[in-house]
């Protein structure tokens, strides 16, 4: 198991999650802030099995609008292997 947590624009939160759910991903979004000019953005955690990590990047790297900066990144990804895993 693999956590993705993802920080992108809140302007792509909208479309990255729900494309994201209709592939039968689960996902956490939590409103933060940050960079350079303190702009809105989201966080969202997806646990994913580790076979599906590459779909869920596809999906989330075709649904990220390109940035106007060539030097600004449109998302930050980080993956984490996950040891334990419990819904209750």
């Amino acid at each position: 198991m693999k956590l993705v947590v993802v920080i992108l624009r809140d302007t792509d939160n909208e479309p990255v999650s729900t494309s994201l759910v209709a592939a039968g991903f689960r996902v956490t979004r939590i409103a933060s802030t940050g960079g350079f000019l303190r702009r809105g953005s989201s966080t969202l955690m997806i646990g994913v099995d580790e076979k599906k990590v590459d779909q869920a990047l596809q999906i989330i790297r075709s649904n990220v609008s390109p940035r106007a900066e060539t030097e600004a990144s449109s998302a930050t990804l980080f993956i984490l292997n996950v040891e334990n895993f419990t819904q209750l």
